[in-house]
């Protein structure tokens, strides 16, 4: 009787965790099911579709895990024992069979979308994308608008529906470079030029973020992405223009110190090829002293 109560009690602790689950997913806002971007769409769909073909396994034997315990329990006596019982040709093609034809699903799928969702292909729009440069600092973001001639902290902003193509480096430990809604992530480091391509769908504020720890500054690491009309962006961008700082080399190695939750800040741009030295600097060999 123990023994049945405890089974019986698993049973339920296992479906009220399910049904809680299902209830916080339903009554949160959670960003990567919310895409906001023409990537992070098909990459919210490409988690649930596999996540589903994954459920077509996992569910069968979480529910066979409790009907075998609950059959074969110690108590029940008409429970059929047959210990000479080694081979079921249905059994055997259901447990190798579906596995197989789901893992070569999922590879099919992954081979398309990874090549579909490369983040170094440029989307095919006929609209010109914005360039924005992004630099990862400790632990801040900068962001570099080099047509425009314009520099901002911990702030992002562009026109909606009109391609983003992201440069991404670091002058500061590896980093990652994310932004939920809109789709990502990838790394930024040193001496390297990474580079992601993005596209919001409508209007908004969204969270980026660093994903890669990073030190003691890394949970303020964070940064707004807006996406706004053509028309706002432009009467943006001529308001930064008129910001009383200047983000020349000697600023840069002044912003480029370790600092934490550093709050937006608008540059414009005295150095356009500012980003590559960035990128040269760990690239330089060192001069030997005589």
């Amino acid at each position: 009787m123990k023994k049945t109560f405890i089974t019986i009690l698993i049973i339920l602790l296992v479906l009220g965790a399910s049904a809680l689950t299902a209830f916080y997913i339903s009554t949160h806002n959670i960003a990567m099911l919310e895409p906001k971007g023409l990537i992070s769409d098909k990459e919210r769909d490409l988690i649930v579709t596999c996540s589903l073909l994954m459920l077509i396994v996992v569910i069968p034997v979480l529910i066979l895990t409790f009907v075998f315990a609950w059959r074969y329990r110690e108590g029940n006596e008409k429970s059929k024992h047959t210990p000479d019982w080694e081979h079921n040709y249905i059994a055997e093609m259901c447990w190798w069979g579906v596995p197989f034809v789901i893992i070569t699903i999922l590879a099919v799928i992954t081979w398309k979308t990874s090549h579909e969702l490369d983040p170094f292909k440029p989307l095919a729009m006929d609209k010109k994308p914005i360039e924005i440069q992004a630099v990862a600092l400790d632990w801040k973001w900068l962001f570099i608008y080099p047509e425009q001639g314009i520099a901002t902290v911990n702030l992002v902003q562009f026109p909606e529906k009109t391609p983003i193509n992201f440069e991404i480096t670091a002058d500061a430990p590896m980093n990652s470079f994310w932004i939920p809604q809109l789709g990502g992530q990838i790394y930024a480091m040193p001496a390297m030029r990474s580079k992601l391509h993005l596209l919001a769908n409508e209007q908004g504020s969204y969270s980026g973020r660093s994903t890669n720890i990073n030190g003691k500054g890394f949970s303020g690491m964070i940064f707004t992405a807006k996406s706004t009309s053509e028309e706002e962006f432009s009467q943006w961008v001529d308001s930064v223009k008129g910001s009383p700082k200047r983000l020349t080399i000697e600023s840069y190695n002044e912003l480029v110190k370790p600092s934490e939750y550093d709050p937006v800040s608008y540059y414009v741009l005295s150095d356009e090829n500012l980003f590559n030295k960035i990128i040269m600097k760990y690239m330089t060999p060192t001069q030997s002293k005589d």
